[in-house]
């Protein structure tokens, strides 16, 4: 069966640019410097699957013509991650079917409790989601999706294996000791790498190349990107098997 898979926003919490337009330490004429937050979209013969709902959702949807949401897994609760769930509106109207989303316990309860009004329907407005509580283990139109911990600060994010060749964990510092099997040797590790410098809450370069010589993935794609990493700039610190996302970028499973 062959999987797509999309890395439709590869950009950090505020993205580059900035809403205010700046750019940072990235160059303004290289279009893979311009990127929106970060989520994803796994394609199969029948579904689609998007992984988060970015602020920048709708952006993202009408650039790579998707026309439809069928599954949504999110990662953890914070804003860049969760705050274009009010797009997926469109998508339930096509079809008057809630659209099933999964999330861990704290996400479901942040989602519930700020977006109350996608779950509980009104005289206005019907419910368009249909939350279910993540497992380790789900299969969607025959993919194996894994669904793993992984240190986010002071919280956990889920980091979503697909069909055991390809991991996604835009947000994390730390994989956990009981789970690192699970990455050795992968086919495709797409991964939080925020920025140079140390950050409390995301992989920065070093750590991020100290995890590649650990795990030995065949190839590493970095996303959670801020601002001082310019594409071209990054590239130069680089070993040819890793390189940094960009919006859009697409590769089979």
């Amino acid at each position: 069966m062959s999987i797509k898979f999309t890395i439709l926003g590869c950009g950090s919490s505020m993205g580059v640019p900035a809403a205010d337009g700046n750019w940072g330490k990235c160059k303004t004429n290289e279009k893979k410097n311009y990127r929106t937050r970060c989520s994803a979209l796994v394609t199969t013969k029948n579904k689609n699957i998007l992984i988060d709902t970015s602020p920048d959702l709708r952006a993202q949807m009408i650039k790579n013509k998707i026309k439809k949401i069928d599954t949504v897994l999110y990662s953890h609760p914070h804003a860049d991650q969760t705050h274009g769930i009010n797009d997926l509106r469109v998508f339930y109207m096509k079809t008057k079917k809630k659209i099933s989303i999964y999330a861990d316990q704290s996400t479901s309860e942040y989602l519930k409790n700020n977006f109350s009004y996608c779950f509980n329907s009104t005289s206005s407005y019907p419910s368009i989601l249909n939350l279910k509580l993540i497992r380790k283990k789900i299969i969607i139109d025959g993919v194996l999706i894994n669904s793993i911990p992984v240190r986010h600060g002071k919280i956990n994010s889920q980091c979503y294996i697909i069909n055991k060749k390809c991991a996604y964990a835009s947000d994390v510092d730390l994989i956990y000791d009981n789970d690192i099997k699970n990455f050795f040797k992968i086919d495709k590790l797409v991964i939080d790498c925020l920025r140079f410098k140390c950050h409390p809450t995301h992989y920065n370069l070093d750590d991020i190349l100290k995890l590649v010589k650990d795990l030995k993935p065949k190839k590493t794609i970095l996303t959670n990107l801020h601002s001082d990493l310019d594409y071209n700039n990054l590239l130069k610190y680089l070993p040819r098997s890793v390189i940094p996302a960009f919006d859009g970028m697409n590769f089979n499973i």
